[in-house]
């Protein structure tokens, strides 16, 4: 039996470190050396999964060594953008190829997943390439995790209202539509048509006074989206997604799809953002495989969608391998992760198709397997071959 995910976090921070001359273990030690750990941990009876985010406060580092000790009784199983090691209680974390230097100031996340019996506490201490981070931990209630991997563009607002996201392949807050979707948008209903609507809605918006409304009724046919125009197929090599959503009923058990992309690389199937068992999943049309896996350990490592109020919804999809990331409010989901190692109860069934996806449409509405039905709302949509923020 499981039990819902409970979320530790243990941040430390040192200012300056001694100098340290010479090599340890194969890692070079900087003159100057300051870090931040961010440390969050989903957890369930016997296991977890943990993100870790390393800041460099210091000098810039040509290879990075991170450990801590374990106070409680966790065993690493598993790792992804790092090589994790356990000896007894100690654990080491180094960089990988394409994250092993770090620059002053530069930050890189990995994760694990591990076991527990009597109690999985955060560790209480970090060491940098064998430095201390001398101050006590400073737990918050909820944490926030930003991607490190590419920097981020925050958007302005414009005097209309709508997101400026300039450049981009789609920028939309809907201010130039009025009744239903037009433009560089239309309503569409794939494969059968029923009581759906897809409008621009006058009275809810998340900036400005528009956004898109959908009413999806419950069973396959009453489905609606509104789908941009725009084609997508030459958007990459990474093409980086940003909207803002806002919802009216929880996730339910059932699954259903809100986003969807076909896939030219899967013979235009659709490339699903939805929810199946209260949280939040990708979902691929050609052989149902999900991220994360649908088991409770997979499903806990996921997160539900919150209704009644507008939340960011931003994801990457690497075009060139199977690379994806997913955030809400800038918060990395970790079980919708891929990164391109197999990870048990995450993406073990995604990468079992080794081709990586190549969408050229994107469609916002609501569609459900079975009696599940919802009100939505998007607005400030944005798809770009750079990076995003919320």
């Amino acid at each position: 039996m499981t039990r819902p995910p409970v979320r530790l976090w243990a941040a430390v921070a040192c200012a300056a470190a001694l100098a340290v001359a010479g090599l340890v273990a194969g890692v070079p030690a900087a003159a100057a050396t300051g870090c931040r750990v961010d440390y969050t941990v989903n957890q369930w009876q016997g296991g977890f999964t943990a993100q870790v985010k390393v800041t460099n406060l210091g000098t810039a580092l040509s290879a990075w060594r991170l450990r801590w000790t374990y106070t409680g009784d966790q065993r690493v199983t598993n790792a992804w953008n790092a090589q994790v090691q356990q000896d007894a209680a100690t654990v080491t974390a180094t960089g990988v190829a394409w994250n092993a230097s770090l620059p002053a100031g530069g930050a890189t996340e990995f994760g694990l997943q591990g076991t527990w019996s009597a109690a999985n506490p955060a560790p209480a201490a970090f060491t940098l390439n064998d430095t201390p981070c001398n101050d006590a931990p400073t737990p918050t209630g909820t944490p926030t995790a930003t991607p490190t991997v590419t920097p981020t563009v925050t958007p302005t607002v414009t005097p209309t209202g709508q997101p400026d996201c300039s450049g981009a392949a789609v920028c939309s807050g809907f201010e130039d539509q009025s009744g239903t979707p037009s433009g560089d948008w239309r309503t569409v209903s794939p494969n059968c048509s029923g009581t759906g609507t897809a409008t621009i809605d006058t009275t809810l918006a998340h900036t400005g006074t528009r956004s898109l409304r959908i009413d999806g009724g419950g069973g396959y046919c009453n489905h609606v989206f509104a789908a941009t125009t725009r084609d997508l197929s030459q958007l990459g090599p990474v093409l980086h997604a940003r909207m803002w959503i806002r919802h009216t009923t929880a996730l339910p058990a059932g699954h259903v799809s809100m986003i969807t992309m076909a896939d030219a690389n899967d013979g235009n199937r659709d490339l699903r953002v939805g929810g199946q068992n209260g949280a939040l999943q990708w979902n691929r049309e050609s052989d149902d495989a999900t991220l994360p896996e649908q088991s409770p350990a997979g499903v806990a490592l996921s997160r539900p969608l919150p209704t009644g109020r507008w939340i960011c919804l931003r994801y990457e999809i690497d075009t060139t391998r199977q690379s994806m990331r997913t955030f809400l409010d800038d918060q990395e989901v970790t079980g919708l992760r891929v990164d391109g190692v197999p990870t048990q109860d995450v993406d073990s069934q995604w990468l079992r198709r080794a081709t990586a996806p190549r969408p050229t449409t994107l469609r916002l509405g609501w569609e459900s397997y079975g009696g599940d039905r919802d009100t939505l709302w998007y607005d400030d949509v944005a798809l770009s071959a750079s990076p995003l923020s919320c």
